[in-house]
């Protein structure tokens, strides 16, 4: 009996000192998340309103022509930027893992735009392909009187400025997932792949991409993640423009929010996105955790 009391002590003492932490997720996460589904089902506007409509914001949010377009624009977006922060990542991983000098220095290098905000990496890529003093400006400067880049100009094109900016943030983090993956690949592996005279390219395509399965999914989930949520990159470069052509799901929600005060439409928006992160998320979760019981 006397030994059961300091157990309990200890798992009551735990249990006090997560409260606070378990409050702020169940009342701010939790229910605030709840709140936002349900108001996504009623007639607000300006302020919220208990009247239910069910599923017409909906109805009308899939009908809005602004949102039919940031949708296609997240899509073009989350593809390319994907595809293009994973393997440049991948590439700037190799040739890191090959032990070169100053190794550290590079790293840091990689690694240093993703310590920055989307919002500096915004206004930096706005300042460098604007046509009046950018990339476009330098290459005339230098007697290329033809030369043309105003890509964030145009309506057909702005969408691959932001995949530009959007890599150049996101790839020195896959760097670092893929080189810690390529450093966990037995040194064995290579050394066999020498003997039987395989090239390089082989090695990796045959047998280090798959041993890296794990690394290359937690990259993917971080990069969907962020294509779902993209929001200050797209204002600090273009403010959704010209016209919509750079419009994204989150803008969308944040200027129906606040700018034309319709609660319900843009909460509508908001439990869409939820649902895209979740079916993203979700399977990934659940693969860790079969693999973790497997172990």
């Amino acid at each position: 009996m006397l030994a059961l009391r300091p157990r309990l002590a200890s798992k009551l003492s735990a249990w006090l000192a997560l409260s606070p932490a378990t409050t702020i997720l169940v009342v701010v996460y939790v229910g605030c998340t709840a709140w936002t589904v349900w108001i996504s089902m009623t007639a607000s506007r300006m302020l919220p309103s208990s009247t239910f409509v069910g599923l017409r914001q909906y109805d009308a949010l899939f009908a809005n022509e602004r949102w039919q377009i940031s949708v296609s624009n997240l899509v073009v977006f989350g593809v390319l930027f994907m595809i293009a922060s994973l393997v440049l990542g991948f590439l700037l991983a190799v040739a890191i893992d090959q032990r070169v000098r100053a190794e550290n220095v590079l790293r840091s290098v990689f690694l240093y735009p993703f310590s920055m905000s989307f919002i500096v990496t915004g206004l930096v890529w706005q300042w460098l392909l604007n046509p009046t003093y950018g990339i476009q400006a330098v290459g005339r400067g230098f007697g290329f009187e033809t030369f043309r880049f105003d890509w964030i100009v145009r309506q057909e094109t702005v969408i691959y400025c932001l995949v530009i900016a959007g890599v150049w943030h996101a790839a020195g983090l896959v760097m670092a997932i893929m080189l810690a993956g390529l450093r966990g690949i037995d040194e064995d592996i290579w050394k066999a792949a020498r003997v039987d005279g395989l090239p390089p390219w082989r090695v990796y395509v045959s047998i280090v991409i798959p041993m890296m399965g794990a690394s290359f999914a937690t990259a993917a989930v971080l990069l969907a993640t962020s294509v779902v949520r993209l929001y200050d990159l797209s204002v600090a470069m273009t403010n959704g423009g010209p016209g919509i052509a750079s419009e994204v799901p989150a803008k969308f929600v944040m200027d129906h929010l606040f700018e034309r005060q319709n609660i319900g439409l843009a909460t509508a928006a908001a439990t869409s996105m939820l649902i895209t992160v979740a079916a993203v998320v979700a399977p990934w979760i659940y693969i860790q955790s079969r693999r973790r019981r497997a172990a």
